[in-house]
C-alpha cells in the first residue's frame, strides 16, 4: 500500500471511530429503559412508531424483545444489540434485561461497551438492580449518563434524588437541567447551561413546545410562562445548585466519577431528543483497550473478541451467532484472523449486523461496532480474534450463581437432544449447568445469576430444541469453586452433609451450600483450601 493510501485508509479509520457510540442501558425493572430505548430509536428515525420495527406495521413488541417469551411478558430477557445512525453518528446499542430475574449475559454486555444511560424511576430512587449493574460499570470506570424517568408522576424532590445519587453509588451527581414541578404540576424543565425553560404539554403525543429562551433565571419572563410560585421555586432551586451542586467536568465524567443528570418523561417522549443530543456529545467514541500486552490502539490492525454467544435468534436457521466487538483496526467480509485461544487461523465469512433479531450482511465495520459471526463451535465467550499477531484482552469477568435448580429430561428417548441442548444453552453463559456426584443426586444442576433464567431454559429447551423437562428449584443459596483436585476434597471438613460436590463444564470442583454460615464453616475449619466464588 502507496504512503498516500495508507494514509487514507487511516484517516477513514479515525473518521468512522469519531462518530461511533457504544452504549448500553441499565435499570431496575419498571424505570423506563425499554421506553427510553423505543424512543431513542424513534428520534434517531430508526423506527417509525415506538415498538415497531421500519416497514413492519403489524409488530408492536419493543425492537429490542425478540424472543417469544420477553414478547408474551412485555420484559427484557436476553441482551441484543441494535444499531443505527443520528446526525452523522452511528450509534451501538447493547440492550440489557431490566428485569429483575436478569442473568450473566447482562453483566458481560456492559464489559462490551464505551458508556451507559442509567434510567431511575424519579419516584423510587436508586433500586437493587440497578446498584447491581452500576457496581458492574465502576469495576471498568464506565462514563455514565443519568435519565431520571418519569416526571410526569409524583416522585421525590430533585434534590433529594441527587443526594441518593451521591451517597449510594459514590458519584458526583451533576444536574444539566432541573424540573419545574412533578406530577400534574409538571410544567418542564429549565436548561441549566443554555438558560431555556422546555415546556411539557400534556397531550397524547407528549409533544413539546417551543423553548422559552430567557436571558437569566431573573427573567421576569419566567413568572409570566411558568406563574409566580413555580419560577420563585425554580430560582430558589438554581440559587442552591450554584452554591451546593456540582458542576459537570467533562474529564471526570470519562473517567466515571461524575454524572451528568437529565430529568424527564420517555413515556411522553418529554427530554428524549435532547438527552439523545447530549448523548451524541457527551459520550466517548471507542479507544484503547486493554490487553495482556498492555493497550491496544484503534488503529492497530484488526482485533476483537466474543462477549455474548446466541442460539436460535432466527428459527428459520437454527444458527448459532457470536457477537464480536471490534476493538481494534478495519474488519472486512471474508478476512483471515487467528484465534488465540486455539492458534488457528479462520476466515469470517457472512458477517452481520443486528437490529433486534434483524440482521443484515455487513461487508466492513470499525472499533466500537458489534458484528455477528456465525458459530459452528469454534467461539466461546471470551475468545480473542485478530488479523496480526496474537492479541488476548482482559478476561471477561464470571459472576457467582445466586440460584440452582435440577433438570430431568422427562422423555429418555431425546437423549441427545437433551444433553445438545444444555450444552449450547451453557455455551451461551445464561446458565451453568453442574453435574452431581458422591451423593443421590443424578440430574444436571442447573446455577443462575437471575432465577428466571430457570423458566428461559425449560421454555426454550421445548420451543427450540422439542424436549420437554421438570425444573425442581433446589435449596442452595452459594457455590464455592475449590482449588485442587480429588486430593483436596477428601480432607475438607464439611460443616454437614448437606452441602453438594458437584463438577462444572470444565471438570472443576464445586460445592453447593444452603447458608452463609455453612461457608464460612468451610473457610474457617480448612484454612489450606482456597474456596473461589466464581469458576
Amino acid at each position: 500500500m502507496s504512503q498516500i493510501a495508507e494514509r487514507n485508509s487511516t484517516d477513514t479509520l479515525h473518521d468512522e471511530v469519531a462518530r461511533r457510540r457504544t452504549f448500553a442501558i441499565i435499570s431496575h425493572p419498571d424505570a423506563g429503559k425499554t421506553t427510553l430505548t423505543e424512543k431513542l430509536l424513534l428520534y434517531s428515525g430508526a423506527v417509525e412508531l415506538a415498538g415497531s420495527v421500519r416497514g413492519r406495521k403489524n409488530q408492536r413488541h419493543a425492537t429490542s424483545d425478540w424472543m417469544e417469551m420477553e414478547q408474551s411478558r412485555g420484559i427484557s430477557i436476553t441482551s441484543t444489540s441494535l444499531q443505527f445512525d443520528y446526525q452523522g453518528c452511528r450509534l451501538n446499542l447493547l440492550d440489557t434485561p431490566g428485569h429483575q430475574d436478569f442473568s450473566e449475559d447482562t453483566y458481560r454486555t456492559l464489559m462490551a461497551v464505551d458508556s451507559a444511560i442509567m434510567v431511575l424511576d424519579a419516584a423510587k430512587g436508586i433500586e437493587p438492580q440497578t446498584k447491581k449493574l452500576f457496581d458492574v460499570c465502576r469495576m471498568r470506570n464506565i462514563p455514565i449518563l443519568t435519565f431520571i424517568n418519569k416526571l410526569d408522576q409524583p416522585g421525590y424532590y430533585p434534590l433529594e434524588l441527587l443526594d441518593e445519587i451521591e451517597q449510594v453509588l459514590q458519584i458526583e451527581a451533576a444536574p444539566m437541567n432541573w424540573p419545574i414541578g412533578d406530577g400534574v404540576d409538571f410544567q418542564g424543565v429549565y436548561d441549566l447551561q443554555h438558560q431555556q425553560v422546555l415546556r411539557f404539554s400534556r397531550t397524547e403525543h407528549g409533544s413539546r413546545r417551543a423553548p422559552v429562551e430567557v436571558s437569566s433565571i431573573d427573567d421576569p419572563k419566567l413568572a409570566e410562562v411558568l406563574g409566580e410560585g413555580a419560577a420563585k421555586q425554580l430560582r430558589e432551586d438554581v440559587d442552591l445548585l450554584s452554591v451546593a451542586g456540582t458542576t459537570f467536568d467533562h474529564e471526570r465524567f470519562l473517567t466515571g466519577k461524575v454524572s451528568p443528570i437529565f430529568f424527564g418523561s420517555a413515556l411522553n417522549n418529554f427530554g428524549v431528543e435532547t438527552f439523545l443530543q447530549a448523548l451524541l456529545d457527551l459520550a466517548p467514541p471507542p479507544g484503547p483497550r486493554g490487553s495482556t500486552s498492555g493497550e491496544v490502539d484503534i488503529d492497530a490492525p484488526f482485533s476483537g473478541f466474543i462477549f455474548k454467544i446466541q442460539a436460535n435468534m432466527d428459527p428459520q436457521h437454527r444458527d448459532r451467532i457470536a457477537f464480536l466487538r471490534i476493538c481494534s483496526g478495519r474488519f472486512e467480509k471474508d478476512m483471515a484472523v487467528n484465534h488465540q485461544r486455539s492458534g488457528k487461523q479462520l476466515r469470517l465469512t457472512r458477517p452481520v449486523r443486528f437490529f433486534g433479531r434483524e440482521r443484515e450482511t455487513i461487508e466492513e465495520a470499525f472499533p466500537g461496532d458489534v458484528v455477528g459471526l456465525i458459530n459452528p463451535g469454534a467461539f466461546i465467550i471470551g475468545d480473542t480474534i485478530s488479523a496480526d499477531g496474537p492479541v488476548e484482552f482482559e478476561a471477561i469477568p464470571r459472576f457467582q450463581p445466586e440460584h440452582f435448580a435440577s433438570v430431568r429430561n422427562v422423555n429418555v428417548a431425546k437423549y441427545k437432544q437433551f444433553h445438545k441442548a444444555l450444552g449450547q444453552l451453557e455455551e451461551e453463559g445464561a446458565i451453568q449447568v453442574l453435574n452431581p456426584f458422591g451423593s443421590h443426586r443424578t440430574d444436571p444442576i442447573l446455577a443462575a445469576v437471575g432465577e428466571l433464567q430457570f423458566e428461559v431454559v425449560q421454555a426454550r429447551m421445548q420451543s427450540e430444541y422439542g424436549v420437554e423437562t421438570a425444573i425442581g428449584r433446589l435449596p442452595y443459596t452459594h457455590a464455592r469453586w475449590i482449588a485442587g483436585g480429588d486430593d483436596v476434597l477428601s480432607n475438607i471438613t464439611w460443616p454437614s452433609n448437606t452441602v453438594l460436590r458437584a463438577r462444572d463444564g470444565d471438570d472443576h470442583i464445586v460445592a453447593l451450600f444452603s447458608s452463609e454460615w455453612q461457608v464460612q464453616y468451610c473457610i474457617e475449619n480448612n484454612p489450606g483450601v482456597e474456596f473461589r466464588t466464581v469458576g
